[in-house]
């Protein structure tokens, strides 16, 4: 994608921000697709929460940051929410890129998604096809949905009928999805939003109640199936724990569901979604297709109940407590640095 001279906005500064939790080669090769853009004005943030690396992803990081071709920061905590705001508060580009560390891109995919801000200022954020590796192979990559269905912008249903994955014609849509979506900058500076950092264990959700509260602003979350990248979803590694099968992912699974309803929804749309996710996740119909064992359904339903009442206390805690551990850590260091440099002074 080219732009013209003409435009006032000339090839606006793009921020590409990688968080990363335990990826090896899938996050080496992520980083080479996004260096090998043939957009022209970008910077490269990876927010690196790996305790280690192996020998020659260390060293290729290394290199990279080196000669200034992405800016490595190194942390000591992992949370999805968490980096997102950590590479915000140190961006600097005009548009502000999310993908996850084991994506793969085209050399058009940040043109793809700037033409979308150039082209229309009612857009505040871009949502990206995804090509899920997981649900292609589910549907055999035969199906193709031309527009979403009205209930894909209802927040009590949304959920069940928004397909980022099929869906080939560009829309208005309620929410993108958290490994290919970008923002304009005066999301963060002028309204403050902020990613909400109680969101926990796989962070599902994160985005989606990121995308409600974005709405507020008056702005379009804008679905472009252009602006495409193939999501590998790797078994191992990401900023959360990936193993659905462990208790702390069901656990914080329904937790984070009734979290971003409790402080979204209206009392209809929260009864919507509780018993939608009671009927596809506890009950296991379609289309979620999980067991009907009674022990599995009752084991989950168990933690169904368990999560709300869990996200209930983070509301009520919310009054004294905004959650905003990471970002509070991370000012606090900053504060220090600051501080330390002008006692050196």
């Amino acid at each position: 994608m080219e732009f013209s001279d003409s435009s006032t906005n000339h090839h606006p500064l793009v921020t590409v921000i990688i968080p990363t939790y335990g990826r090896e080669e899938p996050l080496r090769d992520s980083i080479a697709d996004v260096l090998n853009q043939n957009y022209p004005n970008f910077e490269v943030l990876v927010v690196d929460q790996s305790p280690t690396h192996q020998a020659d992803i260390q060293s290729y990081l290394e290199e990279l940051a080196a000669k200034d071709k992405i800016k490595w920061f190194r942390l000591s905590w992992a949370s999805l929410p968490g980096a997102r705001n950590y590479g915000v508060r140190r961006s600097a580009g005009e548009i502000i890129i999310f993908i996850d560390d084991d994506v793969k891109l085209t050399p058009d995919y940040i043109s793809n998604h700037v033409k979308n801000y150039l082209q229309n200022p009612e857009i505040g954020a871009v949502a990206g096809r995804v090509f899920d590796r997981m649900k292609l192979g589910e549907s055999k990559g035969e199906f193709e949905i031309e527009y979403l269905p009205p209930e894909a912008m209802n927040p009590g249903i949304a959920w069940y009928h928004i397909d980022l994955v099929h869906t080939i014609k560009p829309q208005q849509v309620l929410s993108a999805r958290g490994c290919n979506m970008s923002f304009r900058r005066e999301i963060f500076t002028k309204y403050g939003l902020r990613f909400d950092e109680r969101f926990r264990g796989s962070a599902v959700r994160e985005e989606s109640d990121f995308c409600l509260r974005f709405r507020q602003t008056g702005y379009k979350i804008w679905y472009d199936p252009e602006a495409c990248l193939v999501h590998l979803g790797e078994e191992t590694g990401g900023c959360h724990d990936i193993s659905m099968r462990s208790l702390k992912y069901q656990f914080t699974f329904y937790h984070n569901h009734f979290l971003m309803a409790m402080k979204n929804l209206t009392a209809n749309q929260a009864l919507r979604l509780y018993a939608r996710l009671f009927d596809c996740h506890v009950l296991g119909r379609p289309p979620c297709h999980k067991s009907g064992s009674p022990i599995k359904v009752l084991t989950r339903g168990i933690f169904y109940i368990l999560g709300f009442f869990n996200a209930l206390g983070t509301v009520i805690q919310s009054l004294w407590d905004d959650g905003q551990i990471y970002s509070r850590l991370d000012q606090e260091s900053i504060t220090k640095s600051s501080e330390s440099l002008v006692i050196s002074r």
